[in-house]
């Protein structure tokens, strides 16, 4: 239960943001993307940065703790969460660029989930998982230069 969680939700919330993406983003779409995928690369980009500049610990929480991993995981010391930097960038993509703010409060709570989800699977610490959620949400400050779609 605690993998479908820390990483199987994350397909319902891909899969969520790619049709409220693909659906009810208003035109001209391609605008709107670019601030999609400026978001998502500044996100990745300050996470490898503040791998780089900070790493708490070089061992996993299971590792530490002498047991097995209760999700998947890279082999690297876990900070920032790439699980949580990108369902953050998917829900912050949904909030900015839809006007579905009921799915992205849903997809927001499933996002929590996965990100709980990876610190009772012990692939990651609280620290690793506020990183990525840091990350992901320094990356959407791209949104903020969006221009406001008049109705």
């Amino acid at each position: 239960m605690i993998q479908l969680i820390a990483d199987g939700l994350i397909i319902p919330i891909v899969v969520a943001g790619a049709i409220a993406l693909i659906l009810w983003t208003p035109r001209p779409k391609i605008e709107a993307y670019k601030y999609a995928v400026l978001a998502g690369l500044t996100s990745l980009l300050v996470a490898k940065l503040l791998s780089i500049l900070y790493q708490p610990a070089a061992e996993r929480p299971f590792e530490l703790l002498g047991e097995k991993a209760k999700a998947l995981y890279l082999d690297n010391p876990g900070f920032p969460s790439d699980h949580a930097l990108f369902v953050t960038v998917i829900v912050l993509a949904v909030f900015a660029l839809t006007d579905r703010k009921k799915l992205s409060l849903v997809l927001a709570i499933a996002a929590l989930a996965v990100c709980i989800g990876r610190v009772v699977a012990l692939v990651h610490t609280p620290l690793d998982v506020i990183g990525g959620i840091a990350a992901g949400l320094i990356g959407g400050l791209w949104y903020l230069a969006r221009p406001k779609q008049k109705s």
